[in-house]
């Protein structure tokens, strides 16, 4: 199970956690393998400003409306969800992501950063933020650090799985592969994960 995602997404935090009740209720949950993977909703994005002003920018008027509306499908999945909180580059986060991946604890790290972003509005783009978060699933300061610190440190790999991405389709995220044969996209309601789970189990 390949799952395509962004920090900055509300659909892939939602998505995500529709995604694990589906796999828990799944019978054969104990077999299937989830590796998430890299993708920007905004690579060209240079500066950090409040996902309000963004929202505001691109939207208008509905922006105000159509985040309420998000904030409420996240609440109803368990999930803390503030409007207060800014929007920037990812490219830096899904390096340390990676990183997290080869210390094998890519999920804990990227619960966490959806966390902060969204359940508590920390300011994710400051090195601090990121390393604080980092440490706190488990991952070695100096680790950290050196990888933001050196800007080629995993960006061949976050831009293969970027371009991997475009090649399967995906133009957006969240998206969801199993096993190479069954696509899922967008943050789906629990029981349309369930029958790709159960359709990619069969096939």
């Amino acid at each position: 199970m390949e799952i395509w995602s962004d920090v900055i997404c509300p659909w892939c935090y939602i998505g995500k956690a529709r995604f694990e009740q589906a796999l828990a209720d799944f019978e054969h949950r104990d077999q299937v393998e989830v590796v998430y993977r890299s993708f920007e909703l905004d690579p060209s994005r240079a500066g950090v400003e409040p996902v309000e002003d963004m929202l505001a920018a691109r939207y208008g008027q509905q922006a105000s409306e159509m985040e309420k509306q998000v904030a409420a499908l996240a609440q109803g999945e368990g999930l803390g969800y503030r409007t207060d909180r800014e929007v920037g580059n990812t490219f830096d986060l899904h390096r340390v992501l990676l990183l997290a991946r080869d210390k094998g604890l890519d999920h804990e790290m990227l619960t966490a950063l959806f966390e902060a972003n969204f359940a508590q509005a920390r300011p994710i783009f400051t090195v601090d933020t990121v390393v604080d978060v980092a440490v706190g699933v488990g991952l070695d300061k100096a680790d950290v650090l050196r990888v933001l610190e050196d800007k080629t440190a995993y960006a061949d790999d976050v831009r293969a799985e970027e371009r991997e991405a475009a090649q399967l389709g995906a133009r957006g995220v969240p998206f969801f592969v199993l096993d190479r044969k069954v696509g899922v996209s967008g943050g789906q309601p629990t029981e349309v994960f369930a029958r790709a789970l159960r359709q990619a189990w069969d096939a």
